[in-house]
């Protein structure tokens, strides 16, 4: 297999993602899951990420859509589509699946998974983490990473 094909096979269909973490589950393995536009990758990303992955076994991206980011972000947005967006995330070693989906929130994707662990940035708060009530409900945990200071993909795009 290429190099190119083994990160597209970490990309996976929102219809297949549930019997892939089953499999893992029945491993005995710990499934982290994290959420986000990632449009324009940057070291903030891939060091928050990085920490994720550390709190299990394996990493689960779920990544907004074109039609979500536009929706989230305004017209002018995303700057990178979907397929690009998914390969740079996959092409990171510690990421073990991304999955696209088209609604603005991953409830119904986190329902789907049931992750041992739901991790966003420390910009968020429990209130704010949508899906923690979720999460916490069957024993999951969830966990804020704090931002690496001055980067985002707003402040990038700003730049230029």
């Amino acid at each position: 297999m290429s190099a190119l094909s083994a990160i597209k096979s970490k990309i996976t269909d929102i219809s297949e993602i549930n019997g892939l973490v089953s499999s893992w589950k029945s491993q005995g393995h710990s499934v982290v899951f994290t959420n986000g536009c990632f449009d324009v990758l940057h070291y903030g990303h891939v060091s928050y990420l990085a920490e994720a992955s550390d709190l299990g076994d394996k990493l689960v991206i779920g990544l907004n859509s074109d039609a979500s980011v536009r929706r989230l972000k305004g017209e002018t947005r995303p700057i990178n589509g979907q397929n690009e967006r998914a390969t740079l995330l996959a092409a990171l070693d510690f990421v073990d699946a991304v999955v696209i989906f088209e609604e603005d929130t991953p409830e119904n994707l986190l329902k789907k998974i049931k992750p041992n662990f739901l991790v966003k940035g420390g910009d968020y708060t429990f209130e704010t983490i949508v899906g923690a009530d979720f999460v916490s409900s069957y024993g999951g945990k969830v966990a804020t990473i704090p931002l690496v200071e001055n980067f985002s993909s707003s402040l990038i795009i700003k730049r230029f």
